[in-house]
């Protein structure tokens, strides 16, 4: 029954749910679990992968090794790249870029994650705890959703999956050549081959687990009876899509273990094991 008082507030500033436009409620949540470990895990997981391969795409160096080419590296578009005959490299920036060539392709597959509907959750609540946890108070006390500069420019996901897609090719075409010996020769598979065709299955069922994929194959249409083609393809994105956190993290990771094997073999760490 009411009091007519109303309850004591926490000392401090007044922000997030405790902000004076909101309900008193004094506990910041009633979880009793370790609520902050998996944010703090994402975060961890998510910094680690961008230390690695910020330092990769500036390095510059040893991303190339017979017949195989980092994928962070690939297509090679400026005049400075390694010599290669992997695939479809051109000159498309000419000698003006001083630049890795890394920096010309990663900002692709970059803003593709980057807007990516699970990874705005993962980096929110990892590093901006917006909010930490579920049920746990997030502590802003402004909240304006993505309508402003600069999370508007989170609306670009869906075009970012095109320039995706594109890449996705790519890598599809380095993996083919990967079957190759250090001769180019065809017929031919290393531990390398593995590795390369690992990471691009894996690439390809995050792109295509893509919210915006689902969209595209099954948006728009008022009945499905009348597209039974598309019907289908929306079913098999929509499975796809219902493991689209476990395809985001394996993807990226294996994006990194091939790249990081191509740097070993560029280094001279040791030989491509060759099966055949």
């Amino acid at each position: 029954m009411a009091t007519g008082t109303e309850p004591s507030r926490p000392a401090g500033r007044r922000t997030g749910v405790h902000d004076a436009s909101r309900a008193a409620i004094a506990p910041r949540h009633l979880r009793t679990d370790r609520w902050w470990l998996a944010p703090a895990v994402t975060a961890a997981g998510l910094f680690a992968f961008v230390v690695y391969s910020t330092w990769r795409a500036f390095a510059n160096a040893d991303y190339y090794h017979a017949p195989y080419v980092s994928p962070f590296y690939s297509p090679c578009l400026a005049d400075n790249c390694a010599p290669m005959r992997h695939g479809p490299n051109a000159d498309v920036f000419g000698s003006w870029w001083g630049l890795s060539p890394a920096l010309l392709i990663l900002v692709f597959p970059l803003g593709f994650r980057l807007t990516c509907y699970y990874y705005r959750k993962a980096y929110y609540r990892g590093f901006w705890a917006s909010p930490p946890a579920c049920a746990v108070a997030e502590p802003h006390t402004k909240y304006s959703g993505e309508t402003r500069f600069p999370l508007i420019l989170q609306n670009l996901h869906r075009y970012f999956f095109y320039f995706a897609v594109l890449v996705a090719g790519i890598l599809t075409y380095d993996t083919a050549l990967a079957f190759r010996d250090e001769h180019y020769r065809w017929g031919h598979m290393g531990l390398g081959s593995l590795v390369f065709l690992v990471n691009i299955a894996l690439i390809w069922t995050y792109t295509l687990s893509c919210h915006s994929c689902r969209h595209i194959v099954g948006g728009r249409l008022r009945h499905f009876s009348k597209h039974p083609v598309r019907y289908r393809l929306w079913g098999w994105v929509g499975k796809l899509n219902e493991r689209h956190m476990l395809l985001a993290w394996t993807s990226l990771i294996s994006v990194a273990l091939a790249d990081f094997y191509v740097y070993l073999l560029a280094t001279g760490a040791f030989d491509d094991p060759r099966f055949f």
